[in-house]
């Protein structure tokens, strides 16, 4: 069994709605067929493949990769951090709605993850309230910062609460928020941003006490947790000797790293292999990033790849996690 956890959607209710209104939701649907992309007034532009807001399309694209169980999460792009409290607010309902339509759809094989209005600290909560109810999801979705603020911020405690309070999961991914300086060519928005995004917010979330405040939060993170695993040792020394590191918390973010979860993508098995060691397997699941081009198309390679993997990694790495986050096992041969 492989389970993925960090599979993209665009479900059907939002593609409708920013075909209908395109100055509402600053975006536009064009082409048609397997032609069509999304362009958003914000700058960006990708294919609206048929995998993004297709059950089916997504079961044959899972199949083709030996992929078991996705949990499916919104495209970061339907994130609307940007948006006021009521745009917002419909765009979370149409997206959380629309990966319910699709889960339900093929509920042997496909979990779903929500998004949350990040802006709106209140409405995020009653949100992740809902979709728990009705959906009964066991994951949400969050930007690695909302606009610019850190999400070590103590107005987004309480959704990170809340999150642990209902035995909820919380994915944090990047998304593009326009080029810092050194990074606008080469793609390196992605490549070198968005990881670094990641880093960042975890930095923060260790020196902050925040991480100490919730002990039960359940955070993993995309891409591997960015850079953080491969520099950890110099933010241990760094909260050992700088003031301005342990002034607040006196955990060692040697510590504070094992209680995250990673997903699998960092397209190098030695890497790969170092996050096992560092992190333990049981705290690391499969994560494709479908169907973007940055995605990893042979998970079951990547995984085959890894030196010296024992069988007992193999099953945390491929399911076990994965399965003990959903609640849906103990994660244990």
């Amino acid at each position: 069994m492989h389970i993925d956890i960090h599979s993209h959607v665009i479900p059907s209710r939002i593609v409708a709605a920013i075909a209908a209104e395109p100055a509402r939701f600053q975006a536009r649907i064009e082409g048609e067929g397997a032609a069509r992309k999304v362009i958003h007034d914000q700058g960006y532009v990708y294919p609206l493949f048929a995998e993004f807001h297709q059950a089916e399309a997504k079961l044959d694209a899972m199949d083709r990769k030996g992929i078991t169980i996705s949990v499916i999460s919104p495209a970061p792009p339907m994130f609307y951090y940007w948006a006021d409290a009521d745009l917002a607010l419909q765009v979370a309902h149409l997206v959380n709605d629309g990966v319910a339509d699709m889960v339900a759809a093929k509920p042997d094989r496909l979990r779903g993850m929500a998004t949350v209005p990040m802006q709106h600290p209140d409405a995020a909560v009653a949100e992740l309230e809902r979709v728990v109810m009705e959906h009964r999801f066991k994951a949400v979705e969050i930007g690695t910062s909302i606009e610019g603020a850190q999400l070590a911020e103590e107005r987004f405690r309480p959704l990170l609460k809340r999150a642990s309070e209902l035995g909820v999961f919380v994915f944090a991914h990047p998304y593009y928020v326009g080029a810092k300086a050194g990074l606008e060519n080469y793609y390196l928005t992605n490549l070198i941003g968005n990881p670094l995004d990641t880093t960042v917010m975890l930095a923060n979330l260790m020196f902050s006490g925040r991480l100490d405040e919730l002990p039960g939060l359940k955070l993993v993170l995309a891409h591997g947790g960015g850079f953080a695993p491969y520099q950890i040792g110099r933010l241990v020394h760094g909260h050992k000797v700088r003031s301005e590191a342990h002034g607040i918390t006196k955990s060692s973010p040697r510590d504070l790293l094992g209680r995250i979860y990673f997903d699998s993508l960092v397209f190098e098995p030695q890497a790969l292999r170092y996050l096992i060691d560092l992190v333990g397997a049981d705290h690391i699941c499969v994560g494709t990033d479908a169907p973007f081009d940055m995605a990893d198309n042979n998970p079951q390679g990547t995984i085959a790849a890894v030196p010296g993997l024992t069988a007992k990694e193999r099953q945390c790495v491929c399911c076990g996690t994965a399965l003990k986050l959903l609640g849906e096992g103990s994660g244990k041969i």
